[in-house]
């Protein structure tokens, strides 16, 4: 019996130039596209035609049962999350809800991430080891982010900070720099972007302690350097450590 297949496609920051290719095909071969309103709207008028289903936010799960749903009856079904649906997207619940549904497949198209995209227009810096580490308490405990913040800064590691702020959380990453002010200099070379791929694109280049007093908002994605990092000709740059003198 063939099984039915839904795919789990990363749309990276929504714009189509800046998808994989692996993503526009997945997309092009659905007949159902299910995603947060948000991101349907930033597919444009080349996917309209399709069923667009879409449920709100903190409603993932329902989201997620109803791609399940619509390939139960032979729809080619596309879940779409922003950036890369693996990198604090829906792929792993997917997989979780999936085992419930034995004859459906699960297939994840790569995406732009925000690490990427958003590194990209900075310059270069996570160009040696970084990690990842989201401000968002909602799944997480707050305990826990710290901690994890407490231990890259330790490792001095170059770090990407996603869901910096909301409207609940709009002191959250005063609450992050204040952390990593405990082992990082206040001349730290950091950055952030807003609005990455979409209108109104802004990329700064900043200290942490001037990092520590900036209102961003939930489209900002966040860079702290490591020790070696420079801000060179207004980009931030984490270096690798060639020898070039």
């Amino acid at each position: 019996m063939e099984k039915n297949s839904i795919f789990i496609v990363g749309m990276g920051p929504g714009r189509e130039e800046m998808m994989t290719g692996e993503a526009v095909q997945a997309l092009e071969q659905a007949d159902v596209i299910v995603g947060y309103p948000v991101y349907l709207e930033l597919l444009g008028e080349r996917f309209c035609q399709k069923k667009l289903l879409s449920t709100p936010m903190r409603r993932e799960k329902e989201r997620c049962l109803l791609c399940f749903q619509e390939a139960a009856k032979g729809k080619r079904v596309a879940l779409i999350c922003s950036g890369d649906a693996g990198i604090y997207g829906l792929a792993s619940l997917m997989y979780e809800i999936g085992k419930g549904y034995p004859d459906t497949e699960l297939i994840v198209a790569a995406g732009v991430t925000a690490a990427s995209s958003g590194a990209a227009l900075l310059g270069a810096p996570i160009n040696h080891d970084f990690c990842a580490v989201s401000l968002s308490d909602l799944l997480t405990p707050w305990e826990k982010i710290e901690k994890r913040l407490r231990a890259a800064a330790e490792g001095d590691f170059a770090i990407v900070l996603y869901n910096p702020s909301s409207r609940r959380r709009k002191d959250y990453l005063g609450r992050a720099c204040d952390i990593l002010l405990e082992r990082m200099e206040e001349e730290r070379a950091c950055g952030y972007v807003e609005n990455i791929g979409r209108e109104g694109t802004k990329a700064v280049v900043c200290t942490l302690q001037e990092l520590r007093n900036r209102e961003v908002n939930m489209f900002t994605t966040v860079f702290v350097g490591n020790a070696g990092t420079e801000i060179i000709k207004g980009k931030l740059v984490t270096k690798r450590g060639y020898q070039i003198e």
